[in-house]
């Protein structure tokens, strides 16, 4: 398994746009992804998900991600957050 932490740094948190970014980035990964945000996880998979956790700025978040494919799944998400603005 790989994991990665990120502080939300976006004003607005990570909010529509972006989440429906990373559910359609994570999906393209055979790996297994998970979003965690103070004590619940949510599958990275599922925009439903990722909205119901209410991820504003200035908070601590975790990817999780178990699978063949897990390093690069990782390495592409944070690529993504970052040049979106959300994370650090």
């Amino acid at each position: 398994m790989v994991e990665k932490q990120f502080v939300v740094i976006a004003d607005s948190g990570i909010y529509a746009r972006p989440a429906t970014k990373l559910v359609q980035a994570a999906s393209n990964f055979h790996a297994g992804i998970n979003l965690e945000y103070n004590g619940t996880t949510v599958n990275l998979k599922s925009v439903m998900g990722v909205m119901s956790l209410g991820i504003p700025k200035n908070v601590t978040i975790k990817i999780t991600a178990e699978g063949s494919d897990a390093a690069n799944a990782i390495s592409t998400l944070q690529d993504i957050m970052q040049k979106e603005g959300l994370v650090k």
